[in-house]
């Protein structure tokens, strides 16, 4: 006990999380400008400094689990370090397929954006408090939790390289045709990684739910919510795979999967209703609304006419 109390200190003085913060910011600045230079130094740059703030990240979730005695999603607080951290594996991956820069681009700004949320939850109190009697299963907290959780990674994920797709195509020239179809490819593979992960979660979810309350689903909200999840995903692969959305209805969908996936994680807990509402946050709230704006107005921008984007307008011939 005497160690863990020790480590605890030690956790905090070297702040891991914030020390990943500031590394990913760095790193989506270095990722951000490989769309413009071109240059491979900048792109490796943004690669390798998003591997070394992840192992930074993966080493203060490792701390926490040992201090904890716990899987590494116990509270609100964790869940968002820990989607932080999916999100960025998974873009590291997609680095190392495409080479692009777009993978690191997202992995460092979901990286930064995730752990600002985790660094406001934790202004609320201990991020390590005691568990619900409820909560108080290991198997759970690393079968069904850590799984809806990096489903929570991926939906954001695919939604945020959406917009990567609609800010280049509107207001730059750098969406071309090659461009167009890897993110495209991007978003409907992490899309089918989101729709499993999201459905095999909720599944287990119920099944815990049973041997916890004695049925298996209630349309309790946070149920509801996880359900909402899976039925978004399922609705933009099938509406993809029968031709019903073509590219850049397919990331509409995609980035509007953002405000689904923020009120199954969130804003339920905002209701203050149901067996799941564990951490009730009216300041939260009107975040959660700027959010759900900003995502709306990115939607609008996507479903503006072809004409008035930068990347499909065509260029003007000068007059011999």
């Amino acid at each position: 006990e005497l160690k863990r109390t020790s480590l605890e200190f030690s956790y905090n003085k070297f702040s891991p999380f914030y020390k990943s913060t500031v590394m990913y910011l760095i790193a989506f600045l270095f990722a951000c400008s490989t769309w413009f230079s071109g240059s491979e130094w900048t792109r490796k740059t943004a690669f390798y400094l998003i591997v070394l703030s992840a192992i930074v990240h993966t080493g203060g979730l490792i701390t926490r689990m040992y201090i904890e005695g716990r899987p590494p999603v116990t509270n609100l607080y964790s869940s968002a370090v820990f989607v932080g951290w999916g999100a960025v594996l998974l873009g590291l991956i997609i680095e190392r397929i495409y080479k692009d820069g777009v993978g690191a681009a997202i992995a460092s700004i979901v990286g930064v954006l995730s752990l600002i949320v985790a660094h406001n939850l934790a202004l609320s109190g201990d991020t390590m408090g005691v568990l619900r009697a409820v909560l108080d299963t290991n198997f759970w907290l690393a079968t069904h939790v850590v799984i809806i959780t990096l489903g929570y990674a991926s939906t954001f994920f695919s939604g945020f390289l959406a917009i990567v797709y609609i800010m280049r195509g509107f207001f730059t020239r750098s969406l071309d045709k090659d461009t167009s179809k890897s993110l495209t490819r991007m978003v409907y593979g992490v899309v089918c990684f989101s729709t499993l992960f999201s459905f095999v979660g909720t599944i287990l979810g119920g099944i815990w739910a049973d041997q916890s309350w004695g049925r298996f689903w209630g349309w309790d909200p946070k149920e509801n919510g996880a359900l909402l999840i899976v039925i978004w995903n399922a609705i933009i692969l099938h509406a993809r795979w029968g031709g019903m959305i073509r590219e850049r209805g397919l990331m509409n969908l995609a980035v509007f999967g953002n405000i689904v996936t923020a009120f199954s994680w969130f804003g339920v807990n905002m209701l203050n209703v149901g067996l799941h509402s564990y951490g009730f946050m009216d300041a939260a709230f009107k975040w959660l609304m700027i959010f759900n704006a900003s995502q709306i107005l990115i939607m609008a921008i996507g479903i503006m006419p072809l004409s008035t984007w930068a990347s499909f307008r065509s260029t003007p011939t000068k007059a011999a």
